[in-house]
């Protein structure tokens, strides 16, 4: 059990919402108003990426309820998500739509919080740490630093409609500013050949961060030049996640130059 803080014996309000991020990844990263709300729902909507141990904070009756997606298969269509929250809110039941990351940050929380406005559901929204912070951090380097990355672009290569709608000119123009790729691990030739075709240089440091900061993370820091070739090699599985920039050279002054280089040469 986690002991940050103790269960809250009031009921939440019946016919409500929360999304809820529920973090990279390790469950020690939720917000201390998330594992509250966890605590006290009738019902438990969840991701796949969600920690198992986060689920066993339910209460022994509450409902839960899978709406997990992997890569290519997706069992529980979205609209019916969607429809699962509408129809548990409106039996009088207290939800919490709990998912991986932030539910605003590639997460369709959005879809969701404007699926049950439209109904009439009352719908809060508990932000998470997303990956990219969270992935940036426990491989040892930061996304914004001073003099050599002032911003941050956090995308995707990957669409619905499978068309590629990425405008590569622009990512590649700015070398101060960090790059994240989620969901780009099937995409990762097309990501290098769109930035290197615009102009990205090929030595530019590149980072692939599988499961981060669970305890089964690993790392892989190579150039954008070789980034599906690391990712081939090493066999690295979703999720994964892709950051391109200068500022990933900085791993390498402190102490995860050990880890680097055992990811390399493993």
């Amino acid at each position: 059990m986690l002991t940050l803080i103790k269960a809250n014996p009031n009921k939440l309000p019946a016919g409500e919402v929360w999304l809820v991020g529920a973090g990279p990844g390790d469950p020690e990263l939720i917000s201390v108003k998330g594992l509250r709300l966890i605590r006290q729902a009738d019902v438990l909507v969840y991701d796949r990426l969600v920690a198992c141990e986060l689920l066993t904070e339910a209460r022994a009756d509450a409902q839960m309820i899978d709406v997990g997606k992997r890569p290519g298969h997706h069992p529980v269509p979205q609209h019916q998500i969607e429809a699962v929250l509408i129809l548990h809110a409106r039996a009088g039941k207290s939800v919490v739509r709990l998912k991986g990351g932030d539910p605003f940050v590639f997460g369709r929380g959005g879809e969701e919080m404007l699926s049950l406005k439209a109904a009439g559901i009352p719908v809060h929204v508990v932000p998470g740490i997303t990956a990219a912070s969270a992935c940036a951090a426990t491989a040892g380097f930061p996304l914004t630093q001073r003099n050599i990355a002032t911003s941050v672009c956090l995308t995707t290569a990957h669409y619905a409609d499978e068309k590629d709608h990425t405008h590569w000119q622009s990512l590649a123009a700015d070398r101060s500013r960090t790059l994240v790729f989620y969901m780009g691990l099937a995409s990762l030739a097309k990501i290098r050949s769109g930035l290197m075709q615009h102009g990205l240089p090929a030595s530019t440091p590149a980072a692939l961060i599988e499961n981060g900061s669970r305890d089964e993370q690993r790392t892989c820091y190579c150039t954008v030049s070789d980034i599906d070739w690391v990712a081939r090699n090493h066999k690295l599985q979703s999720p994964c996640l892709l950051v391109i920039g200068d500022v990933v050279a900085l791993a390498a002054q402190n102490n995860n130059t050990a880890q680097t280089a055992n990811a390399l040469s493993a």
